[in-house]
This record gives C-alpha cells, sequence and structure tokens, in this order.
C-alpha cells in the first residue's frame, strides 16, 4: 500500500504586500506543526505578551485548514479503502479460526510448560544457592588458609623462629592479603603485619646485643684456650727435641741398644665443626671451640630477610671494632705482669672469632675489614710491649711476657694473621733481657759463691749424685760410684752449673719462637760473657778476699778443673737447645772461659803451699855453711819439705785433677829451688865450703827423687817436668861441684848444661865459696896457700864474668 509516505516539510508561504502580524504567526505555527517542531516558544511568546486567544485561534484555524486535507485525501483513497475492508472482512473468519487455533495450542502449551517452567525455577535458584555456596566455600578455605598461616606465624614467634614465622608473615602479605573476603580480617593483617616484622626486629637486636656482651667472655676464653693447645704443642715438640737429643747423645757415645716407640698423639686442635642447630643456621664449627655463632648467623640471616643486610653489617663492624677498643685498655692498677696473659687472650680470641666468622659467616664481614682491625690490633699491641718492657726491671718478668705473646703470636699465625710486627718487637728487646739476666746471674752467683764453705760435697744417695754430678756431665767415668759419695768439688760447682744452665735455658727460650731459626751464635755470645765476665769476676773475686787457707785454695782449685768439664757442657747445652749439631757446636769451641779464675786459683793455692814451704826452709837458717864433712841424709829442712810435699800429694790427688797437682807442684818445687840459690845469694850466708854444697847437693837429689817418684801418680814425661823445676839448682850444683867450672863460658857446653843459670847469681855465689881442704880449693881467706887448678879455674871464671858484666 502506498498509505505510508513521507511527511513533507512545509514550508511557509511569504506574505504580500506586507500582511500582518498575525498572520505572519499563524503561518509560521502551522509550519512548525507540519514539520513537528517544538511549539514551546510559541507558547511562551503569547502567554508572554497576555494574548493566548490568539493562539487558539490560530490553531482552530490550523485544525479547519486539516480537515479539508484529511477530506482530499480521504476522497482520493476511498476506493482502496473500501476494498482494504473487504479484505479485512474476507480474513476475519481465518483469523478466528486460527485464533482459535493458537488458544487451543496456547492452552496445551501452558499445561505442557508450567511443570517445566517450574522445575526450571527450581533449577535457576539452586544453582545459583550453588555459586553462593561456593563462593562461601573458596572464601572459607581461604580464611582458613589464612588463619592457619597466623596460627603458624604466631607458633613461630611464640618458640622464637622468627625466620619462619617472617615467611609466614610474607606468604599472609603476598598471597592472602589482597585475597582476603573479610574486610575486618584484611585490616586487622595490614596492622598487626607491620607490628610483627617490627617485634622480630626487637628481639632479633636485643639477642645480638646479648651474644655481643656474651662473646667477650668468650673470647677471652676461647684465646686462653688457644694458647693454652699452643702451649701444649710447643711442649710436645720440646718433648720430642729432647728423645732426639737423647739418640744424638747415644749416637754419640756409640749406644746401640736404643728403644724405638710409634706414639699416637690427639691432634684434636680448635678446627673442628659443630653441628647444626634447630632453626637451620650453620654455627661454622665454632660449637667445638665453645662459642656459639647462632645468635649471630640468625641476626644476620633475619636481617638478609628484613631487607636490612647493610644496616646490620655496618652495626655489626661497628661494635666488634669498639669491643675491640674496649680490649686495648690496659687497667694502671693491675700490674701488667698479672694482667698480660688476659689482656693477649682477649684479644686472640677475638680474631678467632672473627677468623670464624670471615669463613662461615656468608659475607657479613669482609676480609679488608678483618685486616684493618687486625693492623690495628697489631699496632696496639706493639705499643704496649713497647711501653711495658721499657718499664720492666726483671728478666723473668719480661720472658714471662715474652713466651706469652710468642704463643700468642703462633695461635693466630695458624689463622693466617702476620705477626712479623710483634716478633720484631720482641727482638729489638734482646739486648735489655739479656743485661737483665746476667744481673739476675751475677747476683745468684754471688749468693752462691758466698754462702759455699769451700768442702767436699757428700751425696748419700743416687738421686743427689744424679741432680749434682750427672745433669752437668761432671762425671769422670760412666760407673754409678759408691754411695755415700764424696765428691771432689764443694757445692760452688752444682749451684752455679744450675745458675749457668737456667741462664742457657732462658736465653734459648727467649730466642726461640721469635722469628729467628739460627740463633745459637746469639746464645753463645751471651754465655761467653756470663762465664768471662760474671762468673769468671765472681771467682775472682772470692779467690781474693775469701781464701785464706790450703784447703780452701786447693778445693777453690778443685773447682775450676770440674767448671773446665761443666763449660763444655754448657756450650754443649746451649748447642743441643738451639739445634745445633754436637759436631758444629764442637767444631767452633774456644778455650776455657774461666782462664783467669782457674790462674787464679792455682796461683793463690800455689802462693799458700809456698808460705808453708817457706816456713819448713827457714831452718835453713840452721845448715852449717862450713862443715868439716858432708852432712848425710840431707840437711833438716829439706825432710821435713819431702814429708811436706808428700802429704800434700796424697792428700791433693783425692781432689785435684792430675795436671792441676803436677803444676801446683811444679810451681812449688821451682820456689823450693829458688829459695835454695837465694839463701846462697842472702846475706845471712856470708861463706860456705864445699861440703856444705855437697850437702845441698843431696838436697836437691832428694827433691829430684820425690819428683821422680810421682811416675805413679803422673806420666813419665810429667815427672820430668817436675824434676825439671828444681834444674836451676841443679845446674848451680853441678857447677860448683865440677871440675872444669871454666865449661860455663863455652857457649855450647852452657846452653847444653847450665842454660838456666843466671851469670850474676853465679859470680856472686862463686865469690862466697870457701875450702880449707887442698884437695878441693883450698882456703880463699889464708894468705899464702897453695891453690889447686880448680880453684884457679874457678877464680878465672869468676873474673871472667866480671869483664863481660
Amino acid at each position: 500500500m502506498n498509505a505510508s509516505k513521507m511527511r513533507r516539510k512545509v514550508v511557509p508561504a511569504a506574505t504580500e504586500n506586507g500582511d500582518s502580524a498575525d498572520k505572519l504567526d499563524q503561518i509560521l505555527l502551522s509550519a512548525a506543526i507540519c514539520n513537528g517542531e517544538d511549539l514551546g516558544p510559541f507558547v511562551r511568546k503569547v502567554f508572554a505578551s497576555g494574548k493566548p486567544e490568539t493562539l487558539l485561534q490560530h490553531l482552530k484555524h490550523f485544525t479547519r485548514s486539516k480537515e479539508s486535507e484529511i477530506e482530499d485525501v480521504c476522497r482520493a483513497h476511498y476506493e482502496d479503502f473500501i476494498m482494504a475492508v473487504d479484505d479485512l472482512r474476507s480474513l476475519l473468519s481465518d483469523v478466528d479460526s486460527l485464533k482459535s487455533s493458537l488458544s487451543n495450542s496456547n492452552s496445551q502449551l501452558q499445561s505442557v510448560a508450567v511443570p517445566l517452567l517450574t522445575s526450571l525455577d527450581s533449577f535457576v535458584e539452586a544453582r545459583n544457592i550453588c555459586k553462593n555456596i561456593t563462593l562461601a566455600i573458596e572464601s572459607l578455605r581461604t580464611c582458613v588458609n589464612l588463619v592457619e598461616l597466623c596460627s603458624r606465624a604466631n607458633f613461630h614467634l611464640s618458640k622464637n623462629n622468627f625466620y619462619m614465622a617472617l615467611k609466614c608473615v610474607d606468604s599472609i602479605e603476598g598471597e592472602f592479603l589482597n585475597k582476603t573476603p573479610s574486610s575486618a580480617l584484611r585490616r586487622m593483617l595490614e596492622k598487626q603485619i607491620p607490628e610483627i616484622r617490627a617485634h622480630i626486629e626487637r628481639k632479633i637486636s636485643k639477642e645480638f646485643g646479648d651474644w655481643l656482651v656474651e662473646i667477650r667472655i668468650v673470647s677471652r676464653n676461647l684465646g686462653q684456650l688457644a694458647i693454652g693447645q699452643a702451649s701444649a704443642a710447643r711442649q710436645r715438640e720440646e718433648e720430642l727435641r729432647i728423645k732426639q737429643r737423647q739418640a744424638e747423645e747415644q749416637t754419640r757415645l756409640s749406644l746401640r741398644d736404643c728403644v724405638y716407640a710409634l706414639e699416637e698423639e690427639d691432634d684434636e686442635g680448635l678446627d673442628g665443626f659443630g653441628d647444626g642447630n634447630r632453626d637451620g643456621y650453620s654455627n661454622g664449627g665454632a660449637r667445638a671451640l665453645g662459642f656459639d655463632l647462632t645468635p649471630l648467623y640468625r641476626a644476620y640471616h633475619i636481617n638478609q630477610t628484613l631487607g636490612l643486610e647493610d644496616r646490620f653489617k655496618q652495626y655489626y663492624f661497628e661494635n666488634r671494632k669498639l669491643q675491640l677498643t674496649s680490649d686495648f685498655q690496659v687497667s694502671s692498677m693491675t700490674p701488667f705482669l698479672e694482667s698480660h696473659q688476659t689482656f693477649f687472650a682477649q684479644i686472640a680470641g677475638f680474631f678467632i672469632v672473627e677468623d670464624r666468622v670471615l669463613r662461615t659467616g656468608g659475607g657479613l664481614i669482609s676480609k679488608m675489614e678483618v685486616e684493618n682491625l687486625w693492623d690495628t690490633a697489631v699496632s696496639k699491641m706493639c705499643s704496649v710491649l713497647e711501653d711495658q718492657f721499657s718499664r720492666m726491671q726483671t728478666a723473668n718478668h719480661l720472658l714471662l711476657i715474652k713466651d706469652y705473646v710468642s704463643l700468642l703470636g703462633v695461635t693466630l699465625r695458624r689463622y693466617g694473621y702476620p705477626i712479623d710486627a710483634l716478633l720484631d718487637v720482641l727482638s729489638k728487646h734482646r739486648d735489655k733481657y739479656h743485661e737483665l739476666l746476667l744481673s739476675d746471674c751475677r747476683k745468684q752467683i754471688v749468693e752462691a759463691l758466698a754462702a759455699d764453705k769451700f768442702e767436699q760435697m757428700y751425696m748419700k744417695k743416687e738421686y743427689e749424685y744424679s741432680m749434682n754430678v750427672l745433669s752437668f756431665q761432671l762425671q769422670t767415668s760412666n760407673i754409678m760410684p759408691a754411695f755415700p759419695y764424696v765428691a771432689p768439688f764443694s757445692s760452688t760447682v752444682p749451684d752455679c752449673c744450675r745458675i749457668v744452665r737456667s741462664f742457657v735455658e732462658d736465653s734459648v727460650s727467649f730466642m726461640s719462637y721469635g722469628g729467628q731459626l739460627d740463633f745459637y751464635d746469639v746464645v753463645k755470645k751471651y754465655l761467653d760473657r756470663l762465664l768471662t765476665e760474671v762468673l769468671d769476676g765472681a771467682l775472682l773475686k772470692i779467690i781474693s778476699t775469701s781464701i785464706g787457707g790450703v784447703t780452701q785454695a786447693m778445693q777453690m782449685a778443685a773447682n775450676m778443673a770440674v767448671f773446665e768439664r761443666a763449660c763444655d757442657f754448657f756450650f754443649r747445652h746451649a748447642a743441643q737447645l738451639s739445634g745445633i749439631p754436637l759436631r758444629m757446636a764442637e767444631r767452633g769451641r774456644r778455650q776455657f772461659p774461666l782462664t783467669k779464675a782457674r790462674d787464679a786459683a792455682e796461683e793463690t793455692l800455689s802462693g799458700l803451699l809456698k808460705q808453708k814451704v817457706d816456713g819448713f826452709l827457714t831452718l835453713i837458717e840452721n845448715v852449717n855453711w862450713m862443715p868439716d864433712e858432708p852432712p848425710q841424709g840431707g840437711n833438716e829442712y829439706v825432710n821435713e819439705v819431702i814429708i811436706f810435699l808428700e802429704t800434700l800429694v796424697s792428700t791433693a790427688q783425692q781432689i785435684l785433677p792430675v795436671q792441676v797437682l803436677k803444676r801446683v807442684l811444679q810451681d812449688v818445687l821451682s820456689h823450693i829451688s829458688e829459695m835454695i840459690i837465694g839463701a846462697l845469694l842472702g846475706e845471712s850466708v856470708k861463706r860456705f865450703n864445699i861440703n856444705a854444697i855437697m850437702g845441698l847437693d843431696v838436697d836437691v837429689q832428694m827433691l829430684e827423687s820425690f819428683a821422680e817418684n810421682q811416675a805413679s801418680l803422673f806420666t813419665e814425661e810429667d815427672a820430668n817436668q817436675l824434676k825439671s823445676a828444681l834444674v836451676e839448682s841443679r845446674q848451680l850444683m853441678n857447677l860448683l861441684l865440677s871440675n872444669h867450672p871454666e865449661n860455663f863460658l863455652n857457649p855450647v857446653i852452657r846452653e847444653r848444661s847450665y842454660n838456666a843459670l843466671d851469670y850474676r847469681k853465679v859470680v856472686a855465689i862463686s865469690e862466697k865459696l870457701r875450702d880449707q881442704s887442698d884437695r878441693l880449693f883450698g882456703s880463699f881467706g889464708t894468705r899464702g896457700s897453695k891453690q889447686n887448678t880448680k880453684k884457679k879455674s874457678l877464680d878465672a871464671l869468676i873474673k871472667r864474668l866480671k869483664d863481660v858484666n
């Protein structure tokens, strides 16, 4: 049908010849209605102007104009309309039948669909309920998991398992906080999570602070333990060296019955490893050392988990540095000798802990930081040692501190810390220590000598013999003597030997473990000083001031002979302690260092014996210098002298070594010879005859016989040397009794037979010779008497000697 056509837009016709305004408004209103425009402006306008009737008129006019148009349209489409009505009427029956059919179908559909719709509604409702239940279950499951994590976090917090608590908190924050269906629970978590972390941080900080306090005490004990173990290891080394020296000594003495044993040593040291702990933090083996690093590592791990790693590292380093600075404080109220072990043990323990933290702490402290701390500590320790050593005036105190410092160095060198600066300080005070040690030994030696009564030692038991003889290798035989045993020396010898041995051991102890491997020359130098300056000087002083009798002088001379063997022991002992082979020590052997004291002792003994002999030689004044017959059996004085000498030998051979006795006897015999010649030269003897000379010759023969009889005690060569001490008196007797005294002027004969005679003495003595016997020289006092040939020769000799003079 063409009934639906597009509406045409009505354009108002132009007014002709200036129609009125009402006409224009009517046209505009008609156009607006036709175009479907809004009529509001027209309504407002008329009401504004107060003329609504005009609008009504225009509308009525428009209506009338449209009625005519409608009529026109109806007329134009009347036939079509009638046809349409007819068509509609023809369809009415069909519509009725369709309507009834639809009604029936609807009834059937309603009857069938109502139960189905009811079931569908139930299904939809059930499905909605299921969705709600599923959502609730998921929410509950989320809340249950969240509550379980919260409960687990609380449990770990109550057990101080802070790392696990933090992991639970991180899981809550990362997985459940934004998914929590409960806003109240979410707000609670947002408030509590920061508080939990702050609580853990406070607890860990407190634990770490407690650990810092505890580790200072533990460090001291740890340092003492470590240094004690170093001392025990050093003791084992010393015992091994002693066994080695004993083996070398057995080898040197060709003893083949040596017993070898394999010993097991417990090598358990400070490098053990401890077990883990309940938090899973490795203690790095520190528990075996008696200290626990678990609180430190846990604090470090917790701070790593909290994201505060760098801050904790700085906090740890600063606190440990402050502790080390505090450890450097030396109390002025306590002597350093009493506090030095605690001082050094504290520092040793500190750096043992730092070494363990460096190796097992996972980067908590760097190697550079530990090295900086160690440099600071070394500088401070060197400063303290310099100051304390400069104040010390006792060698033993200095040695005690040096030994402990060397043990500290050995302990910390095991952990890789350089100790050269400490060893340099010890070496720097080497001379001062030995000077103090020499001073101490000087006092001890003076006291020992002053307490000696210069009597032979009496030993009742074997241990006394071992302590006073064998320990210094003073024995002359390897056979154990019978007890009680009377030693050939006095108490001075073992007392001084103990002092010297102690000096050697203290010197070696100071030089050992000081960074210098070959220090035997240094020990030997100071040992030489002790023997030559201290011991020799003290012996010289005691000899010159306290020796007043032959017995004391003889004992002192015997002591010096024993000291000679002891000095050999001192140098061997120093070599053994210094680790030098004995053959090298014996190769560089020097002369006896107590030579002055030995010579002084022998001179003193000789001088006292000479005084004794001089007492007997005063009997020479009783000699008849002008006898008619030669005396038989020697003069009285010589018999007394020989009795004294025989008594002397029988006594002296018990304590004096053969060579010492020989030298003393030789000096005494030489003195006797000089005294005999001196008697002839003396003013008390104005003249003598040949019978007196023959008597003196017998005296000299008796003395020579005494010397020859000592061959059983000495060697034949030594006996000849003793006899040679009388050579001057023997040659003088030979000259005066000779038939050809002029041979004295023959250089060859004089060198061979009269080389000990001084021609001046020969002249002086020969001038006193008088004789009334014609068969000899005749009388020098009788004028006009006939002189024989011997007398003429003697006079010619005297004249020639005077001319030479």
